[in-house]
């Protein structure tokens, strides 16, 4: 019985999907694939592989997932997978962004040591795709799982049949036949290509997309990794070597050696290894899928896989649409009313509006790069910020003042915790707050408030069972989020 354990890479940032994608909640934790689901993809992509382990299927004997993600996303994945009642996972914490190669190194070495001496197969995917057939992927990564177990040292992927000459997605050529575990050899890959090229590809039927989606064992990655990249091979090493262990609720946190990690080279997985395998003396296998994929690119994606209405237009939220074709609309927190239009891309948060030709929407990121070089903080946050103890939402602001919503999940606190330029003023809508305010700790209840001066030791608390709600007022010089200094943490947090 094979040991197979999932591998989710939940590192990307989704630039594309901007302003709905940041870096701080990134485009894997949205629910956007348009089938009417509450999933996010990152929770989509949990479930979707780990259905390669259903009880019909007595050859597979499934291992813990390992989510290889970024240190300031985990108390995100932690309440996703909280909702995924049936899943056990361990959370693999990138102190930097590396790119896919460490990330697998990481994923590889933690596995090979979770495993007592068995030889795990890996099932490697992206968090942020999906998947219309479920049934059809189950089987396709069934038939990749045999073909890894056939033929020592292989890696099985996972092809798309393309239906369109999509010059987004880097391609693989295939053989003409193929084995008994329906997998093809894998001739080559090839870069995205210019309009032309992907018509020749389409027309002559032989290559189909790269999915990213692969399987393996984990001492072929490390073993490939050696010899194609032997510099990443033993900086992952190094920084496994010094890693360290916590947990949070009941879910295992692995931190590579911070300074270490730092010092891998950055590469994707496909540039570090797959692109080097065929015809290497580690046999690369293509299992084609046809189970109606999407990556989720950007807005165009999104549009199509979108429930669209008779004028093909997809909306979401508080919307009203009249004389308008082939669009999607995506309100967030108000009344978003389109008239007249085709082909755009409109979507509003509460602190940005995009509004794009559907055919540009890849240009997106060219927005994201502006808005980095200027220093603005929509770039990595919503006015809504998600915290491990709940969130907090800047309703307004001005000079020398800033008011904030806040809610404290039951049972939760923030950290013990000072400013050295603002005072804060907290005023309780909802529910019960235990504060503690230099050296006096005191419990308010709705319509009580307090006052924290400047420079004070301070704390808020939720003892209760239900949420809490505050509004809080800021006034000083400075109002920034980098104006804490943390005394005491429950999560870990400097």
């Amino acid at each position: 019985m094979a040991l197979v354990i999932p591998v989710i890479l939940c590192g990307g940032s989704g630039t594309r999907l901007w302003p709905l994608s940041r870096s701080g909640f990134p485009k894997q934790f949205l629910v956007l694939s348009g089938d009417g689901s509450s999933q996010s993809l990152f929770q989509q992509a949990v479930e979707r592989i780990n259905s390669v382990g259903n009880k019909s299927n007595a050859k597979i004997r499934l291992g813990d997932t390992l989510v290889v993600t970024n240190e300031d996303h985990r108390f995100l994945v932690l309440d996703q997978l909280r909702e995924l009642q049936s899943i056990k996972a361990k959370l693999i914490l990138e102190p930097v962004g590396k790119n896919t190669a460490p990330a697998l190194s990481m994923a590889s070495l933690c596995a090979q040591q979770l495993s007592n001496a068995e030889d795990p197969i890996l099932i490697i995917t992206p968090a942020d795709q999906t998947i219309k057939n479920q049934k059809v992927f189950t089987k396709a990564l069934q038939d990749c799982i045999q073909s890894v177990e056939a033929t020592s040292n292989s890696i099985a992927i996972l092809g798309i049949t393309p239906t369109a000459p999509e010059t987004g997605y880097g391609y693989i050529q295939r053989a003409s036949s193929k084995d008994q575990n329906n997998a093809y050899e894998v001739k080559r890959f090839v870069e995205k290509p210019d309009s032309k090229t992907a018509q020749a590809y389409l027309a002559e039927g032989s290559y189909l997309w790269n999915s990213g989606m692969f399987v393996l064992k984990a001492s072929t990655w490390l073993a490939a990794l050696t010899e194609f990249r032997p510099d990443i091979s033993q900086a992952s090493k190094k920084a496994w070597q010094s890693k360290s262990d916590d947990a949070s609720d009941g879910v295992g946190f692995i931190r590579p050696g911070k300074e270490e990690f730092k010092a891998i080279p950055s590469e994707s997985i496909d540039y570090a290894v797959i692109e080097k395998c065929p015809q290497s003396q580690f046999p690369i296998k293509m299992v084609e899928l046809d189970a109606g994929w999407n990556d989720l690119g950007a807005w165009d994606a999104v549009w199509q896989v979108g429930q669209q209405d008779k004028d093909g237009n997809v909306t979401s939220g508080d919307t009203l649409i009249t004389n308008s074709k082939n669009s999607l609309v995506y309100g967030s927190s108000r009344l978003v009313s389109v008239v007249g239009v085709e082909n755009l891309v409109i979507v509003e948060t509460a602190d940005a509006v995009l509004i794009a030709d559907r055919k540009n929407s890849q240009d997106v990121k060219n927005i994201v790069t502006q808005l980095e070089a200027q220093g603005r903080e929509e770039k990595n946050l919503h006015r809504k910020v998600a915290r491990p103890w709940g969130w907090y939402d800047s309703v307004d602001e001005g000079e020398r003042f800033k008011v904030k919503r806040i809610q404290v999940k039951p049972g939760a606190s923030l950290s013990l915790q000072m400013h050295h330029h603002r005072a804060e003023h907290w005023i309780v809508v909802k529910g019960e707050a235990e504060i503690t305010n230099g050296n006096q700790v005191i419990t308010l209840t709705e319509n009580q408030s307090t006052y924290i001066p400047q420079g004070q030791t301070h704390r808020l608390a939720n003892p209760g069972k239900t949420p809490l709600e505050i509004i809080e007022v800021q006034s000083g010089s400075y109002l920034g989020e980098d104006d804490i200094v943390r005394f005491e943490d429950t999560y870990g947090r400097n």
